[in-house]
């Protein structure tokens, strides 16, 4: 082991050593999830809420949300506060943290896979009675078992979704779920824009095809979205696809469905946050989509799903859809969506409509 792997291994030692504080898991009654990170994380995570809260009505939950990824819990009625972390801004971030601080928590529930550091400092701030976690391999040479900060971790698993894995820290409240079902709650104002959009749609099928992924490598092009729009409907026509996009890329969605020239392809309304997002997709048949929120969105509300991946099947054990009705098409490499078939999305995408006529 070098001298620099050296230091940062007593490091992180130092930084996790605590004292032992007695204490009954099952005599918590206040309990902070961390989950500051992705939209599609958090989506994922909310069966936690939901499960805990249903075995101890008198818990009070409260969740460190990033401002990304708070709307997707904005009226999550099993959620009692929310916080905002402000990753970016250090003295937010501090305020923050010292505020939560104060509310003496007497459990965190830290979803990290990883030993990660601004994790640890934010725990260390907070200072809970006690901290759950997944299971962590450790860092620098140091087993996660060695990690005095936390005081459980889940089993290792090699073979679950996350969403099970993140389900599995509630072993510790001796909580058997029930369902791992995510949710996602809407306002009447968002479900009354979605249903009114769709409202003037005429056509049997609607189909949402999201272009975006979660970076620009996991992007449907517009070459293959058009294949795939041509393809769908010289094999179905009534069909209406409506292109998912926002305010920033209403313009550029609306020239690249202009360039296709198809009387069957309208862009969405420009939703502005992802329960704008999700109300729409409440209301169509079909979702196509590359491996991002999207994917959960639509699990959410048990739309079936066909989904691009990259070549990854670790990633895909991980991630992929829940809903009842879903079908991944792969891509040859293994990072971003290179060289995947279009054919093979149209035919998903024309299965996934035969098992809806039969519904």
């Amino acid at each position: 082991m070098s001298d620099s792997k050296k230091i940062k291994a007593k490091l992180l030692k130092l930084l996790t050593k605590k004292n032992s504080v007695e204490f009954n898991l099952t005599d918590a009654k206040r309990v902070l999830v961390l989950k500051y990170d992705r939209i599609g994380d958090m989506i994922v995570a909310t069966p936690i809420f939901r499960e805990l809260k249903n075995k101890y009505p008198n818990i009070s939950i409260s969740v460190l949300a990033s401002k990304g990824n708070s709307d997707v819990i904005k009226y999550n009625p099993y959620i009692d506060n929310i916080y905002t972390n402000y990753k970016n801004s250090l003295l937010k971030d501090l305020l923050s943290l010292l505020k939560l601080r104060k509310e003496k928590f007497d459990v965190c529930i830290e979803l990290e896979h990883s030993v990660i550091p601004h994790a640890i400092l934010r725990l260390r701030i907070i200072n809970p009675k006690k901290v759950i976690s997944i299971h962590k391999d450790g860092r620098y040479g140091v087993k996660g078992s060695e990690l005095q900060l936390y005081d459980f971790y889940t089993k290792k698993d090699k073979k679950g979704h996350f969403g099970k894995i993140w389900l599995d820290t509630l072993n510790f409240f001796k909580v058997k779920p029930t369902s791992s079902k995510y949710d996602i709650f809407l306002s009447d104002e968002e479900r009354n824009k979605a249903k009114e959009f769709v409202s003037k749609i005429e056509s049997k099928i609607k189909i949402g095809i999201n272009l975006d992924g979660s970076f620009r490598e996991k992007q449907i092009q517009p070459k293959e979205l058009r294949q795939i729009c041509k393809g769908i409907y010289d094999n179905y026509h009534d069909i209406k696809i409506i292109i998912l996009t926002t305010p920033n890329k209403l313009e550029k969605t609306n020239k690249i469905i202009s360039n296709m020239g198809f009387d069957f392809v309208v862009p969405s309304y420009a939703t502005d946050t992802i329960l704008d997002v999700a109300a729409l997709i409440e209301q169509l048949d079909l979702i196509i989509t590359p491996d991002t929120s999207i994917v959960h969105v639509a699990s959410a509300f048990d739309k079936p799903i066909v989904s691009i991946h990259e070549n990854n099947k670790d990633s895909y054990r991980l991630w992929k859809p829940i809903s009842t009705l879903s079908k991944t098409v792969f891509a040859k490499s293994s990072y971003g969506l290179f060289d995947y078939s279009v054919s093979d999305i149209v035919d998903a995408s024309l299965e996934m409509i035969n098992k809806i006529n039969k519904v």
